[in-house]
Parts: C-alpha cells; structure tokens; sequence
C-alpha cells in the first residue's frame, strides 16, 4: 500500500468517526451505515458490559463519553498506579481517558491523542463536565505522536490501531515516547483466519474495526521489531459473540476476534 493509498484510508476512517462525533448518538457498526459503534445508547452500554467494563466503570465517566467504540477493557490489563503517565491512542469521547484519570489520580497524567477534530472537541467538553484536571486531548495521527520522546509510562489503545494502514510505524512512535520499562496494554482486534478478498477491499468493514485487522504472528512480529520484549497477545474467542452485530448476516466473527496486546520497552532501552 502506498502513501496515497494510506491517506485516503485515514481519510475514510477520520469522516467516518467525525461523523459518530457529531451525532448526539451511536451507530450500528457495519456496511449498512458505516460506522463503528452500536445503535443506540443503551446498546452501547451493553456491549461497554459485554466487552469487560464494569457498571461502576460506565458510571464514572460523564455521559456522552462511552460511544460503545471498543472491543475490549485494556485498563484490565493495565495495572496502573498513581502519578504514571497514561497515553491513550485514539482516544474517541474520551471513555478510556476518564478512566485512568480516576487511576493515575491527581499526581498523574492522561493524555489522549486523536486525529478527528469532532472527537477532540467531544472529549475535551466530556472532560470539562467531569471537571478533571488531570486528562488533557491533542490533534495527532497515531503513527506520529503529538507527545515528546521517553515521556509516557502506559499505552492504551481500545479497537484502533487495526484502523491504522501503517502499523508498523505506530509501534515504532509509541517505543519512541514510553520510557524505558513502559508498557503497552491494548484491545484490538486480529485476524484469526484470511479474509475473503471482496471483505478486504471493502472500506465499510475497513472503518468497521474488520478488514484492517493483523494476524497475531503479523502483530507479534511488528512489536518485535519495534523493540518490545514481553510480548503477549491473547484472543478472546468469546469476543465473536459480540463482533457478529458489527456486520450482521456477514460472518465476520469467523475470521476476526479481539485481543489483549501487551508488551514492554526494555529497561536497558536508552535513546
């Protein structure tokens, strides 16, 4: 794939998204409409649930923030702890951000990075009704971070990087900005078996969370070269009970499921 091609895939995925921004509501995630997120509030609540957050967690964060965009719970696996430097790639409305706002507490940091306007915009008014101080949103493409070498502590991600035509070059920006002995703790989804070839070409299952997903050796490839050691992914077979509403009648689940990704920046790492 090339530079042009690249661009007009983020394109796609930045109207798709901006779009989702704009309405006071969530879509239904497929070819019928385009977009990544179920069909309405309360059915995002449901897959929040279904996908691992608590009703405790859904209840801390400001309405308006939970768009039902993920496909996992990467603060599961995140251990994090007071005063770290949280940096959430993709950040959406916010969800995952205000989260880990409540975690790092006011000695910590959450950033989050987003390359949607509309979705900035959402976030930082989500994060002004929360009245949180700590959590702050900046315009950046994920392959190229807004945020200074060795700065962050943690890497969040929930059902965003599959979106991005250059993996390769987020892993390699976000070895960049952790600290050494940072982590990353992600939600994603891979590939499990090859997509049919009309399902790759097809840009609704693209923004979809679908046809840009990577196999697992692809990934664990991917972050190895990037640097990572302790690499760990580990589908979730059960994840396809909620990825069949993404398209329905189209079988999706039988190719993709969702993952937790988790690797670390080596220690003896000095840039």
């Amino acid at each position: 794939m090339n530079a042009t091609e690249h661009d007009t895939l983020r394109q796609q995925v930045r109207a798709t998204y901006g779009a989702v921004a704009r309405a006071d509501q969530a879509y239904g995630r497929g070819p019928a409409t385009g977009c990544c997120v179920p069909s309405d509030a309360a059915v995002a609540e449901l897959l929040s649930k279904g996908i691992g957050y608590s009703a405790e967690e859904m209840a801390a964060v400001p309405e308006g923030a939970n768009l039902g965009l993920g496909c996992g719970n990467p603060q599961a696996i995140a251990d994090l702890k007071p005063g770290e430097t949280v940096l959430d790639l993709g950040s959406g409305a916010g969800f995952d951000c205000f989260l880990a706002a409540r975690q790092v507490g006011e000695s910590g940091t959450v950033i989050g990075v987003d390359m949607t306007p509309d979705m900035l915009s959402k976030a930082r008014g989500n994060a002004a009704k929360a009245g949180l101080g700590n959590v702050e949103f900046r315009l950046g493409e994920i392959e190229h971070l807004p945020v200074a070498d060795a700065t962050v502590d943690v890497i969040l991600s929930n059902c965003v990087i599959n979106l991005s035509p250059d993996k390769a070059q987020v892993f390699r920006d976000a070895f960049r900005v952790l600290k050494p002995g940072g982590r990353l703790a992600i939600s994603d989804i891979v590939l499990t078996a090859e997509l049919p070839a009309e399902m790759q070409a097809e840009v609704a299952l693209y923004t979809g969370c679908v046809a840009g997903a990577a196999s697992v050796a692809e990934l664990e490839a991917l972050l190895a070269d990037a640097g990572f050691s302790s690499i760990r992914i580990a589908p979730k077979d059960a994840s396809r009970e909620y990825i069949q509403h993404w398209a329905p009648g189209r079988g999706v689940e039988n190719y993709i499921a969702s993952a937790n990704i988790e690797a670390v920046k080596p220690l003896e790492h000095s840039l």
